[in-house]
């Protein structure tokens, strides 16, 4: 018996839906990862794509335990001197609350070029409304 080793071409995606009011924002990233990588298909191959899409609504009402809301911080580096900057998670939940998750998931997801083109599959809004009422997502209950 050969193993299975799905295609490009033979591999059918599906769209889900997730509504990110009230879900812990490490949980969320957690189940939403491996749906991205395809690792909840009995098709899975680790070389080949063959995740599905994620929609996630609500970014902005996302929530975290303990004190990291007061701790938590993320950094990035502008390439010029002495740029290396610090935002609080308060920060960017005011100002970017989709970049939150996105952050969140990318870097649950391979460090390579599959792994951006899986994070492509990603779309995340700020409130209840969507682009892709036309690819009929399914409600994906998390917990």
């Amino acid at each position: 018996m050969k193993s299975f080793l799905a295609k490009k071409g033979e591999i059918e995606q599906k769209w889900w839906l997730v509504d990110a009011d009230g879900t812990v924002l490490g949980r969320m990233a957690a189940r939403i990862a491996p749906i991205l990588m395809g690792k909840t298909k009995p098709t899975y191959t680790p070389n080949t794509d063959t995740g599905d899409y994620v929609i996630v609504v609500n970014a902005d009402k996302v929530k975290i335990t303990g004190r990291k809301a007061q701790v938590k911080e993320y950094d990035y580096y502008t390439h010029h001197p002495g740029g290396h900057k610090f935002v609080s998670f308060a920060d960017m939940m005011a100002r970017k609350p989709e970049k939150v998750i996105e952050l969140a998931v990318k870097r649950m997801l391979p460090k390579n070029a599959l792994g951006r083109a899986m994070f492509k599959k990603l779309k995340v809004y700020r409130g209840p409304e969507h682009d892709h009422q036309a690819q009929k997502p399914e409600k994906l209950e998390l917990f």
